[in-house]
């Protein structure tokens, strides 16, 4: 955490503002509480989207139907509250203690194998309780993903639609995480499927597993060039985990697997992923093995 700023807030909505938590292309996301009530995540919507009235009415629907989401087991950070008609809009989530995935890496380098398979198993749950709500992800990459003691949750599910068709993308902005798009996402983001998300996935579980950007790095007209030509470099990520990735990144989408099937895949079942899901699970040594 972060400390604040003169210009940042000092209260949200009936919450105190304790920290900053970090920023992104939406936002700034600040630590914040009501007195005697648990610790959230704030994001707090910047200037220029909030006067955009496509966002704001984008914004109203996608933070209406990611509230329909959390909950337990579902892997995902659940919506507690949210001001869509605020001079700037904001929404609430619970706050997981533990780093995102990106700075774990950075920090600790490549997961284990079997973290990994706990990783990918549990992701996949998570894009199904997403997708089962009418919900596409969108922008699934290595920050939006925190590392929780009992799992990883998902974070920012939906929102990058609200942003999408907006005046700032109408000049050729593109909305989400360049080395975690789907083709179709760069072809044409309006026709963004669910399968979408398991390419994203697939791009995840290469960076958790490798430890570097599956498309590298460098100006991003570059990073797109590669993804629409299939020009991956898998060569870190571990021969195991090579099917499952490969798979997860297919340019077609009705070629890549279902959640459902990355489960299955990942060699857990329900029962044995909440089991594998303790403290400690994403270092080494840590993951249960499934039975």
């Amino acid at each position: 955490m972060q400390e604040l700023r003169e210009t940042d807030p000092r209260t949200i909505g009936p919450y105190e503002v304790l920290g900053r938590l970090g920023s992104g292309g939406m936002g700034e996301v600040y630590l914040a509480e009501a007195r005697g009530g648990p610790r959230l995540a704030v994001k707090v919507v910047r200037t220029e989207h909030a006067g955009d009235r496509t966002f704001r009415a984008r914004f109203r629907h996608e933070v209406r139907a990611a509230q329909t989401v959390g909950g337990a087991g579902t892997y995902t950070a659940r919506v507690v509250d949210a001001d869509t008609e605020a001079a700037r809009p904001w929404m609430a989530t619970e706050f997981v203690a533990g780093p995102n995935l990106r700075d774990a890496v950075l920090d600790g380098g490549p997961l284990p194998a079997g973290a990994v398979r706990l990783l990918a198993a549990a992701l996949a749950e998570a894009l199904a309780a997403i997708h089962a709500k009418g919900l596409v992800h969108r922008d699934l990459k290595p920050s939006n993903i925190l590392l929780a003691p009992d799992g990883p949750r998902v974070i920012d599910f939906g929102i990058v639609r609200a942003l999408e068709g907006t005046a700032l993308t109408r000049t050729g902005v593109v909305v989400g995480s360049v080395g975690y798009l789907s083709p179709e996402q760069i072809r044409n983001g309006a026709q963004v499927v669910p399968a979408s998300d398991v390419f994203s996935l697939g791009a995840v579980l290469a960076y958790a597993s490798g430890g570097k950007e599956p498309f590298g790095e460098g100006q991003d007209s570059v990073v797109l060039l590669r993804i629409l030509t299939g020009d991956v470099d898998l060569s870190a990520v571990p021969k195991e985990q090579l099917p499952l990735v490969e798979a997860c990144l297919r340019d077609e989408p009705g070629a890549r697997p279902t959640p459902a099937e990355l489960v299955a895949a990942s060699g857990h079942t329900t029962q044995s992923l909440r089991a594998g899901l303790r403290p400690g699970w994403y270092t080494p040594g840590a993951a249960k093995e499934p039975e």
